[in-house]
C-alpha cells in the first residue's frame, strides 16, 4: 500500500486501513491482560483476581500516560510526515522518545516509593493489600519498557505502519500468556508470576520495536543534525499534556471511582475487576477509530487537504455506529458466561452478581465513547487542544462525582450510572469545538 494512503485513498478504506491493525493489536494486548486475570481467578483464587484488579486501575492510568504522551507527541510526527519534511520527522521521533523516557524512569521511581500508600488511600481491602502491592511494584520497574513501546507504536502509527505495532503485539500477547502459564499455574509464583510475565513480555517486544524503528528510518533520506531539540519540547508537550489527559480520563476516573467500589467489599471488588477487563475490550476498537482519525487529521491537514478531513470524521461515525451494536450483542445475551470466564466456580453470587449488573447496563452505551473519541481524535491531530481539555476534564469530574456521592446513598449501580453520562457530555463539548471550525488553523508544521 501507498505509504501516503492516509491523505491519498477515500476515507472509509484510508481509515480501515489504519485502524483495522491497530485494533487487532490492541485487542490481543487486552486479550492477554484478560488472560492475566483469568490465569489468576482460576489457579490463585478470587482474592487474588481482587489483588490484580486493585492494581489494575492504577497499572491502566500509567498505560493511559504512555499511549497518551506517544498520540500527542506523534501528531508533529505525522504533520511532517504528510508535509514531506522528514528531517523534522527524524527529530521529533528521537525527542519524544528521550522525553518519555526520562518520564517513565521518574514515574517509575514515584511509584515504586509511594506504592503502599496509593493503595490505602485508593481503600483497597486489606485482605489483599499485599498480593496487590507486591503487583504494582515488579509493575512499576517495567514502565521504561511500557513508555518506549507505546511511544514507538504512535511514531509507527504516524508514519502509517499501523502494521508494525500488531505484529508485534501479537508477538508479546502469545509470550505473556506463555509466560503467565509457566509462573502462576507451573511454578506456583502466584501474582508475583503474573507480574513478572508482562515485565519480560513488554520488555523484549520494546527492544525489538527500538530495532525495526532504526531499520524503518533509512528509507528517508534527510537525517537532523541532532537527537533532542529543546525547542520542541514546548509543541510536545501542548500537545501530549491534553492526549494524556483524554487517555487518563477513563483511567483516573477507574481508579478514583476504584475507590468507591473498594468500600463494598472484595467480592464486588473481584465482579467489577472482572466487568472492567471486558469493558477496556469493548473500548478498543472506537479507541482506534479515534486514533486513526487522530493521525488522519494531522496527515491531511500537513497535505493542506482539510475537506478530506470533514469527509473521514463523517465517515468516521458510520463506523462506530458498526462497532457499538456489535459489541453491545455479545455483552447482552452472554454476560453470565463471560463474567464465569473470570470467576470460575468459586466465584461467589456477589462477585457474579456486581460483574452482569455493569456489564449489561454499559452494553448500551458504546456509541457515545466512540463518538466522543472520533471528536477528541480529529481536534487532537489538529492540535485543536482548548476544547478537547475541557470536554475531558468534565467527562472526568462527572464520573467521580457522581459515584462519590450517590454510590454511598443509592448503592454501587450508581459508579456505573455515571460513566454513559460522562462520555455524552465529553462529546457535545468536542462537537461544538469541532463546529465551530477553528481546528482547521491550528497545526503548524515547520
Amino acid at each position: 500500500m501507498d505509504k501516503e494512503y492516509l491523505i491519498t485513498s477515500k476515507p472509509l478504506p484510508a481509515l480501515l486501513s489504519f485502524s483495522l491493525p491497530m485494533m487487532l493489536g490492541n485487542l490481543f494486548q487486552q486479550f492477554y491482560t484478560m488472560a492475566d486475570s483469568i490465569i489468576v481467578g482460576r489457579f490463585i483464587g478470587e482474592n487474588a483476581l481482587a489483588a490484580v484488579g486493585a492494581s489494575f486501575a492504577l497499572t491502566a492510568v500509567f498505560i493511559a500516560i504512555a499511549i497518551g504522551g506517544g498520540m500527542g507527541a506523534s501528531v508533529i510526527t505525522s504533520g511532517a510526515f504528510g508535509a514531506r519534511n522528514y528531517r523534522a520527522m527524524k527529530l521529533s521521533i528521537s525527542t519524544s522518545l528521550i522525553i518519555f523516557l526520562i518520564v517513565s524512569i521518574i514515574l517509575a521511581a514515584f511509584g515504586l516509593f509511594l506504592s503502599d500508600e496509593i493503595l490505602i488511600a485508593l481503600n483497597t481491602p486489606s485482605i489483599v493489600l499485599e498480593d496487590a502491592v507486591t503487583y504494582l511494584n515488579i509493575y512499576f520497574l517495567g514502565l521504561p519498557f511500557l513508555f518506549m513501546y507505546n511511544v514507538l507504536s504512535s511514531v509507527f502509527n504516524s508514519m502509517g505502519k499501523s502494521r508494525i505495532p500488531l505484529y508485534l503485539l501479537i508477538f508479546s500477547s502469545i509470550l505473556n500468556v506463555v509466560l503467565d502459564i509457566v509462573m502462576v499455574a507451573s511454578f506456583g509464583m502466584g501474582v508475583a508470576g503474573a507480574a513478572w510475565a508482562t515485565l519480560i513480555a513488554q520488555g523484549i517486544s520494546a527492544v525489538i520495536s527500538f530495532m525495526i524503528l532504526l531499520r524503518t528510518l533509512r528509507d528517508f533520506d534527510e537525517t537532523p543534525d541532532r537527537l533532542f531539540s529543546p525547542a520542541l519540547m514546548r509543541p510536545i508537550a501542548g500537545l501530549a499534556l491534553p492526549s494524556i489527559l483524554q487517555q487518563s480520563t477513563v483511567s483516573i476516573g477507574m481508579m478514583l471511582v476504584q475507590s468507591v467500589v473498594n468500600s463494598f467489599g472484595a467480592e464486588a471488588l473481584a465482579g467489577f475487576s472482572a466487568a472492567m477487563r471486558l469493558e477496556n475490550i469493548a473500548v478498543v476498537p472506537m479507541a482506534a477509530i479515534g486514533n486513526a482519525m487522530s493521525s488522519y487529521t494531522a496527515q491531511n491537514i500537513g497535505a493542506g487537504k482539510l475537506g478530506r478531513v470533514v469527509k473521514g470524521y463523517h465517515t468516521a461515525y458510520g463506523i462506530v455506529a458498526v462497532i457499538a451494536l456489535i459489541i453491545m450483542l455479545p455483552l447482552e445475551l452472554f454476560s453470565d458466561e463471560l463474567i464465569y470466564l473470570f470467576l470460575g466456580d468459586e466465584g461467589t453470587a456477589a462477585a457474579m452478581d456486581t460483574g452482569i449488573s455493569y456489564i449489561t447496563f454499559m452494553g448500551w452505551f458504546f456509541i457515545f465513547i466512540g463518538m466522543k473519541m472520533i471528536t477528541d481524535g480529529l481536534l487532537r491531530g489538529s492540535g485543536d487542544m482548548k476544547v478537547f481539555t475541557i470536554a475531558n476534564i468534565v467527562n472526568l469530574s462527572i464520573r467521580v462525582l457522581v459515584a462519590f456521592i450517590f454510590a454511598p446513598l443509592y448503592g454501587i449501580e450508581m459508579v456505573w450510572i455515571a460513566v454513559p453520562i460522562g462520555w455524552a457530555a465529553n462529546w457535545i463539548i468536542s462537537y461544538w469545538g469541532y463546529h465551530t471550525g477553528k481546528w482547521k488553523s491550528r497545526l503548524r508544521i515547520r
